[in-house]
């Protein structure tokens, strides 16, 4: 077997055989989990044909709406659908990889948390993981093929699932990988024009809301206990995990990825920039009607690490110093960037709904 299949995972079970209650929220999520299942090849119009106008429309390059510019309207409808199939498979690619990690997780979660309604929850979701897992798959095998996963992306995955303590393993996972998950797969919701692939994000994006609940929830009751420094050692992890995310975003593999599919549909990249280039104010007018680029780690990872309490002003000092360097952060009037640890948004109440908003239950 490839060496890069292996990871060395051990971590240290508990028993617990207080089989009361201790955490009420977490076994009220545990009940939720268990009502909201659903099945993948049941539930979702697998028989529908993709109507490949509207797909084309919906399509988006890393936020950006490329279906609005004149650039996309010249190219042939052929043409609009294999860029948007392809560019749709590799983006949809990562996704399903990191629900694999997050299947793997969720199921060490219930050997390695200490409460039992930690461990009945995570059940829960090592099952929502394997159906997530099947039902990208399932999409991706629709529109082209799987791609390889980002090395960033594998190296986080690789360094959650390694760690021998559950709260980093909750850290790296519900809050950093589910958190931007839940953001993304929202966002890719609202705009798609395929019934399939927006009732599937629906279901997709309901069961994150409760991931990300229980890592919320669940950090926000141990959290007061740790220690000085062993809460800025997880803080420090929160940091990593969030910078290696917006590393697999942005990487160089994904890049060149996203040039060859360019390049396979018979277009220059070079052409592409151009004319994104000269289609910049209409990109900067459609990109403020969705409510701008803030992005999953500063829309929303960031946030949720400040309500659980592990965004010290240490740890807000990194991200500034990361979001500078990167050059991550919203434009303003005059042209400069602002940093988007000057205006963090407020993190919904309700994730659920959140999430399910505009969507009929």
């Amino acid at each position: 077997m490839n060496d890069d299949l292996r990871v060395q995972a051990a971590l240290e079970a508990l028993y617990t055989f207080d089989y009361g209650s201790e955490l009420e929220e977490l076994r009220a999520l545990y009940a939720k989990g268990l009502d909201l299942q659903w099945i993948a090849m049941r539930d979702l119009p697998w028989e529908q044909e993709t109507d490949r106008t509207a797909f084309a429309r919906s399509f988006s390059l890393g936020g950006i709406p490329i279906d609005e510019t004149h650039f996309w309207t010249t190219l042939s409808a052929d043409t609009r659908w294999e860029v948007a199939r392809r560019g749709t498979a590799l983006m949809l690619s990562n996704f399903l990889h990191g629900e694999q990690g997050a299947l793997m997780v969720a199921s060490q979660l219930v050997n390695a948390v200490p409460h039992l309604d930690g461990k009945l929850y995570a059940a829960t979701q090592t099952l929502d993981e394997a159906r997530h897992v099947e039902v990208f798959a399932k999409y991706i095998e629709r529109l082209d093929h799987v791609f390889p996963i980002t090395p960033a992306l594998k190296q986080l995955l690789d360094r959650t699932l390694q760690s021998g303590n559950w709260m980093w393993k909750c850290v790296g996972m519900q809050i950093v990988v589910e958190g931007l998950a839940l953001y993304v797969f929202r966002d890719m919701r609202e705009n798609a024009r395929d019934p399939l692939l927006r009732q599937l994000l629906t279901y997709v994006s309901r069961d994150e809301a409760r991931h990300t609940a229980y890592g919320i929830k669940y950090l926000s009751a141990v959290l007061p206990s740790l220690s000085e420094s062993e809460r800025a050692e997880l803080e420090d992890f929160a940091f990593e995990a969030s910078r290696m995310l917006i590393d697999s975003r942005s990487g160089a593999s994904l890049g060149d990825a996203f040039l060859q599919i360019w390049r396979d549909s018979g277009i220059d990249p070079m052409d592409v920039g151009t004319a994104l280039s000269q289609d910049r104010e209409k990109l900067d007018a459609a990109i403020a009607k969705r409510g701008g680029r803030i992005g999953p780690v500063s829309g929303f990872v960031v946030p949720t690490l400040r309500r659980i309490g592990l965004l010290s002003e240490r740890n807000a000092a990194q991200f500034r110093k990361m979001f500078d360097e990167l050059q991550i952060g919203t434009r303003r009037a005059d042209g400069t960037r602002g940093n988007p640890l000057d205006g963090l948004i407020d993190l919904p109440d309700d994730l659920e709904a959140w999430a399910s908003e505009g969507v009929p239950v």
